[in-house]
């Protein structure tokens, strides 16, 4: 039992980790997108404006929770795992 709640620990901080850079990355990459297309729109209004309105689109997305995947499908394979060494 013992086990279990150290690998519930440690991955629980690995998968977070991995998640907040994750949705760092992804946010700085749509951000990095936003610049370039108002750029090339030929900069209609304020630039700070516009990627602030396109970061608040992009939290809504489906892309931002899609990132959560990060912790179901590891959750999943270790689940399938254990109950297929234990009970099969």
């Amino acid at each position: 039992m013992l086990a279990l709640a150290r690998l519930i620990l440690i991955g629980g901080v690995f998968l977070t980790m991995v998640y907040v850079g994750l949705s760092l990355w992804s946010r700085y990459m749509r951000a990095s997108k936003l610049r370039r297309e108002w750029e090339d729109t030929g900069r209609p209004g304020d630039r700070d404006t516009f990627v602030q309105q396109g970061l608040r689109d992009y939290d809504g997305s489906v892309r931002r929770k899609l990132i959560l995947g990060v912790y179901v499908i590891p959750i999943m394979i270790v689940s399938v795992i254990v109950y297929l060494t234990n009970f099969n």
